[in-house]
């Protein structure tokens, strides 16, 4: 953290920064583990994907310093032009040439050698979107019209072209998180309620207009029974953490990456690193986010201003829910989902994103005032003062609030 006399330019979060940057690190030697062999059937050399994850690692280095130095208000004004350029590049994917097909999924864009998927930098975009929004708004954050009914909207343009690709997974995420943040906000719970009895018709819609959807929603209740078909990527993955028990079998000796599970490198890395690593790896694993997750929470209560809460608080409900999903995918307690593990996936736009909001939130902190009460979100707990503490001045109550 910031020292005595220390500038908000020169001074980083080392307790944000230290476990994000080792997580990229046990990222890079996961992503070879779990790639090597696949690489080395497909392209011909066991390094393929080492050499990708490393190039997106340094530039995903690069984007976190620079949003670090990029004072957090500039994204203000910039809100509706980074939500707007998202829209365009979701809409480019399904009506442009460069649309690039993986699985039955038209998710990525084209470009020269590497690919990029537009549903990560918008669900960035939505976040300071409505930080922005719900920041502004306060006053009248209650009227339905004004503090619910423009954020729904705004999101059902983007959760309708994601879903045209389709990514259910990454509407369910978008969802989730806009969700909470009006209700952090201040938001009406019977405002936030009163969509369900339209949503849940139309998300069961959704689910069986695509029949690999309801096979997977069939077999997520017993794996078991459909271990050839739909059950395969689970019943795997669960023999993955099965045969890592406590210690492992040791980095690069796993075997149910060998061809048998499925993207052991993307979606089911956590599965290889349960094998490898073992109990004791996991645990340091769900360690390292907790502190991460944690530091963004008190970042965010912290914040000085709204906007700065409320973004920072978006960024970290993102993160958790990126994480919750993968992880209860691979651990068979959720649906199988197509949704990487924040900084430890391989993948170039997911990395880039994450390190881009953790610089965001690495500004923010430089900029928090020194720890007291805050009452930025509406819902949130108020702390605890001990007795004999001193009130909080009425200029920082007012910039608090």
């Amino acid at each position: 953290m910031a020292g005595r006399g220390a500038t908000p330019f020169n001074t980083y979060d080392l307790k944000l920064l230290l476990p994000v940057l080792i997580l990229v690190g046990v990222g890079i030697v996961m992503v070879y583990s779990a790639s090597s062999a696949v690489a080395l059937k497909k392209i011909g050399t066991d390094y393929y994907y080492l050499r990708r994850q490393a190039i997106f690692t340094f530039c995903g280095i690069a984007v976190l310093m620079i949003c670090r130095h990029v004072p957090y208000k500039i994204y203000r004004p910039a809100a509706y032009v980074l939500l707007g350029g998202s829209l365009l590049l979701l809409t480019a994917v399904q009506v442009t040439g460069l649309g690039v097909t993986v699985g039955g999924a038209t998710r990525w864009l084209g470009l020269g050698g590497f690919t990029f998927q537009p549903a990560e930098l918008a669900r960035l975009a939505l976040i300071i979107y409505l930080a922005f929004s719900l920041s502004r708004k306060a006053d009248r954050i209650e009227i339905f019209s004004v503090g619910f009914l423009p954020h729904a909207i705004i999101l059902g343009a983007l959760s309708a072209l994601i879903l045209l690709q389709p990514d259910f997974g990454s509407v369910a995420i978008l969802c989730a998180l806009t969700w909470i943040m009006m209700y952090l906000a201040g938001v009406k719970l019977l405002h936030l309620l009163s969509p369900l009895p339209l949503l849940l018709p139309a998300a069961w819609f959704v689910m069986i207009q695509e029949a690999y959807r309801l096979r997977r929603l069939t077999s997520f209740w017993d794996p078991w029974q459909y271990a050839a078909d739909e059950g395969y990527q689970i019943v795997h993955s669960l023999m993955a953490f099965g045969t890592g028990g406590i210690w492992g079998t040791g980095i690069g000796k796993g075997y149910q990456k060998l061809f048998y599970l499925p993207e052991p490198h993307t979606d089911f890395i956590f599965s290889v690193i349960g094998e490898e690593l073992g109990l004791i790896g996991v645990t340091v694993i769900l360690g390292l986010y907790g502190m991460i997750l944690w530091r963004g929470v008190i970042i965010a209560r912290r914040a000085p201003d709204a906007f700065s809460g409320y973004l920072a608080m978006g960024i970290t409900v993102s993160l958790s829910l990126q994480i919750t999903v993968n992880m209860g995918v691979s651990l068979g307690l959720l649906p199988t989902k197509g949704l990487p593990l924040p900084l430890l996936s391989y993948g170039g736009t997911s990395l880039l994103m994450s390190m881009a909001a953790v610089g965001i939130l690495l500004n923010i902190s430089a900029h928090c005032p020194p720890p007291r009460s805050s009452r930025i979100f509406r819902r949130s707990p108020v702390p605890v003062k001990s007795a004999g503490a001193r009130r909080p001045n009425k200029s920082y109550r007012k910039r608090a609030a």
